[in-house]
């Protein structure tokens, strides 16, 4: 059995990877930064959260470093130097004006971290207890399904964002659309 959840673990996150590369690759600056209202979450903040979520949970779960101190001065964001975008606002999610290359890079060495600790994971790994504060305690299985969906969920709304961004860009580049 142990086999199979880990297997599934890994296409999971293989697709969350998969979405990363297919937004991030030929992002413009432009289109990363776009909101389609001054309180909307931007292409490049939402994958900037959704892999220091993944980076700081998977190497929480496989007591190992998190790989963001490797890209932190890369990235020059004026937050604490582990933050993670929970709780945020408008301000903060402005901040974030980084490049597709960039974002696409850091989420590969979050992607490489998790198949790591993916890789040795057992029956007994998946059944230990993560978290007391809740009713039922949370389990490490339990908190890579979170990851999952809540990465999934964010992916969802850049593709959402991008798609806006770009039937903009377009309608821009109609003739006669500065008539309209």
């Amino acid at each position: 059995m142990t086999e199979h959840a880990k297997q599934i673990l890994v296409d999971a996150f293989g697709r969350v990877r998969e979405l990363v590369t297919d937004l991030t690759d030929g992002l413009t600056d432009e289109i990363a930064t776009y909101r389609p209202d001054p309180g909307a979450n931007t292409i490049a903040w939402l994958i900037w959260h959704l892999s220091r979520i993944q980076d700081d949970h998977v190497a929480d779960l496989a007591q190992v470093q998190q790989v963001w101190p490797e890209w932190r001065e890369r990235f020059g964001l004026p937050f604490g130097e582990w933050a993670t975008g929970y709780g945020q606002g408008p301000t903060e999610v402005a901040a974030v004006r980084v490049s597709g290359d960039l974002l696409g890079r850091y989420h590969q060495a979050v992607h490489d971290l998790t198949l790591r600790y993916l890789d040795g994971i057992t029956a007994e790994e998946l059944d230990r207890i993560v978290d007391t504060r809740w009713d039922p305690p949370v389990t490490a299985a339990v908190r890579l399904v979170s990851v999952i969906g809540d990465t999934m969920q964010h992916l969802g709304q850049a593709a959402y964002v991008r798609g806006l961004a770009e039937r903009r860009e377009s309608a821009w580049q109609q003739p006669g659309a500065a008539d309209r």
